[in-house]
């Protein structure tokens, strides 16, 4: 056998390889995770569909093939968060940890694998896209107002008179100290807003002042 004849067999089993994990299962999943860490690192709009096929990696007809549009692929995205568990107000429906420090633990950034501070991902991508009428942009105002529904009902099961005011409050604090920590890259910024969030808890909830 030639010398260029065993250069090209050995090629080959890399060559398939590639191919195959290119046609082969899992395309979805491929795509949202890059989709994922591409628009984390980088930001939505700046992101080409292109530079997803690449990163998944998956044919362009794959990548079309589950997601039609750039839209399409934005609001699978911002769905996959939303259920990730690795959001800031996943903790809010932690049954594992008592109703006030669920509100409180909202406070703590939460960790980034590439161990850059991140800000939420729903303020993010409603501000890349800024019309209110945009998949984006509604989506994430549905997931804002979760969260403050989510606040609301464990401010209730506390005994809070009025829920709905002081859970708008601890958003507002809550959503400001993780734009903050992004924008200083201080993990540990929450400890101001949660110094202020008990203060408000403390003169709220009955028995607690």
């Amino acid at each position: 056998m030639s010398t260029a004849s065993t250069a090209g067999a050995a090629a080959t089993p890399s060559t398939s390889a590639t191919a195959s994990q290119r046609r082969g299962r899992g395309g979805r999943e491929r795509i949202l995770a890059a989709a994922t860490q591409l628009f984390a690192s980088q930001g939505i709009n700046a992101t080409g569909m292109e530079q997803v096929a690449e990163a998944a990696p998956v044919s362009k007809r794959t990548l079309y093939a589950h997601f039609r549009t750039k839209n399409d692929l934005v609001i699978a995205y911002l769905h996959g968060l939303a259920s990730s568990g690795a959001t800031l107000e996943a903790v809010l429906t932690r049954e594992d940890i008592p109703p006030r420090e669920r509100i409180l633990k909202l406070f703590d950034q939460p960790a980034s694998d590439a161990g850059t501070v991140r800000g939420c991902p729903f303020i993010d991508a409603a501000a890349e896209f800024p019309d209110p009428a945009s998949a984006a942009h509604s989506y994430a105002r549905e997931q804002k107002l979760r969260m403050a529904e989510l606040i609301a009902a464990l401010l209730k099961e506390l005994g809070c008179r009025e829920p709905s005011a002081l859970a708008e409050q601890l958003a507002t604090l809550a959503d400001g100290a993780a734009s903050r920590a992004m924008v200083l890259g201080d993990a540990d910024y929450g400890r101001h807003a949660r110094a202020a969030a008990e203060v408000l808890l403390e003169h709220t909830l009955p028995g607690t002042n």
